[in-house]
């Protein structure tokens, strides 16, 4: 089993170089593009694969979180308040999956259809981002802070529930709610506040699987080394490649898998 794993570590890398440069060409997080490849490429269990690429992210955002704080474009008032909504439900979400007698066959299922949904609502958010931005612009309500911040935490506790089932939501959703949410706040700031946010959540998120055994260290660690090159090609490249082509592209790829995982 070890040499296996040696074995297949050059692809693991490859894989990092590859969706860590998606990630820097378009912006959308590791779950979308990174779970469904280690369940379906490399055939990695549900579980695995998601608590695997949870790892992943942490520790990938925290680079970037470091630099939007030294940078000041991170609101911690938001961020504390996605998290106190978050991070508890994210703990609830993790015991109820492995402590309620839910069998190994039955955890994949709930896992997989979680995944398929989340991409289906990435893939929306990626198709029909202008439509939402001139929506929000025209229409957003004008929340008394006490609501807002009830609507914030609401919403941090729905990506409790996301993130940990399918590690999709810690980025591209997020940002979606935020900007509705904060029609006010610049942009630099919503995904700095984004990046920060996601850190404590995949990371808690990573270490529940890990406990319950659905971490793969030595395929994380893999990823990560790959990921690093890759990001800095992705960003480069993004300068280049017309917008509109790589946001079509990656949903079509995106709607491919979730297809795919939905009737597997």
């Amino acid at each position: 089993m070890l040499e296996f794993l040696h074995s297949m570590a050059p692809l693991y890398l490859l894989c990092g170089f590859v969706v860590g440069a998606l990630i820097g060409m378009t912006g959308v997080g590791g779950g979308s593009l990174m779970t469904p490849v280690l369940i379906l490429l490399f055939g990695l269990p549900p579980a695995t694969a998601v608590g695997t690429d949870l790892i992943y992210v942490s520790v990938t955002e925290m680079a970037g979180a470091a630099i939007h704080g030294y940078n000041r474009t991170i609101n911690w008032r938001v961020m504390g308040l996605l998290a106190l909504g978050s991070l508890p439900t994210t703990l609830l979400t993790l015991t109820a999956l492995y402590e309620f007698g839910l069998s190994p066959a039955a955890i994949s299922w709930i896992i997989t259809r979680v995944l398929a949904c989340a991409l289906v609502l990435t893939v929306m958010l990626l198709l029909f981002r202008g439509a939402f931005s001139q929506l929000r612009t025209a229409r957003a309500r004008r929340f008394s802070p006490k609501v807002l911040n009830r609507v914030t935490v609401a919403s941090g506790v729905a990506l409790g529930i996301l993130v940990p089932l399918s590690s999709v939501g810690a980025g591209a959703i997020t940002v979606m709610m935020m900007t509705f949410l904060y029609p006010e706040m610049r942009a630099r700031k919503i995904v700095g506040t984004d990046i920060a946010h996601a850190v404590p959540l995949t990371l808690i998120a990573g270490l529940g699987h890990g406990l319950f055994g659905s971490v793969d260290w030595h395929v994380a660690t893999s990823l990560l080394i790959g990921s690093l090159p890759g990001i800095v090609v992705g960003s480069l490249a993004s300068f280049r490649m017309p917008d509109a082509a790589v946001r079509l592209s990656l949903a079509a790829m995106l709607l491919i898998v979730a297809t795919k995982l939905l009737f597997s």
